[in-house]
C-alpha cells in the first residue's frame, strides 16, 4: 500500500519536473528504512533519461520539498530512472555506488573465474576492489570488460 504521502509528493514534484523536460513516473516511501528514503522514479521525455537527469531533478525537487515542508522528519531522497544504464563507467559512479552490491565481468578468467559479485569498495588505476563477506578482493582493471550494479542485491 503506497505511503499516504505519496499523492502529495506526486503533486508536488510534478510541476517540478516540467520546466526540466523530465515526466515523474512514480514514487515510493520506505518508512521502514532509518532514515526514511523517498525515491522518485523520472523520465527524460526527450531522450535515455541519464545521471544529470536525475541530478538536476534532485537539486529542484529538495527545494520544493522543503518549501512544502511535507516531510517534517529526517529522510534521503533519491532520484532515479527505470531507463538508467545500471553499468559503472566513470571515476564519479564509482564512487557514487561505494558500498553498493556490484557485478563484475572480466574478459579472461581470473583466479578461475569471469564473473565476481561483492560490495564496491573502489576503483584504483590498478584494480577493482570489492568486499565479498568482509573479504577484499582486488580485480586487475585490464582484465575487467564490465562493472554493473547488481539489482538482485541492491
Amino acid at each position: 500500500m503506497a505511503h499516504p504521502l505519496i499523492p502529495d509528493i506526486l503533486a508536488l514534484a510534478s510541476p517540478v519536473a516540467e520546466p526540466l523536460g523530465l515526466e515523474v513516473v512514480g514514487a515510493v516511501f520506505h518508512t521502514n528504512q532509518n532514515p526514511p528514503v523517498l525515491r522518485i522514479d523520472i523520465r527524460n521525455l526527450e531522450q535515455d533519461t541519464g545521471l544529470e537527469d536525475c541530478e538536476r531533478m534532485s537539486h529542484a525537487l529538495e527545494v520544493a520539498l522543503d518549501e512544502a515542508n511535507l516531510i517534517p522528519d529526517a529522510y534521503v531522497l533519491e532520484v532515479s530512472s527505470p531507463g538508467i544504464s545500471r553499468s559503472l563507467t566513470t571515476d564519479r559512479e564509482f564512487i557514487s555506488f561505494k558500498g553498493f552490491a556490484v557485478i563484475v565481468s572480466t574478459s579472461a578468467p581470473y583466479e578461475g573465474r569471469t564473473t565476481w559479485n561483492g560490495q564496491l569498495i573502489k576503483r584504483d588505476d590498478d584494480a577493482i576492489h570489492l568486499s565479498q563477506k568482509g573479504r577484499a578482493i582486488a580485480i586487475p582493471r585490464d582484465l575487467v570488460s564490465k562493472v554493473q550494479l547488481d539489482e538482485k542485491r541492491g
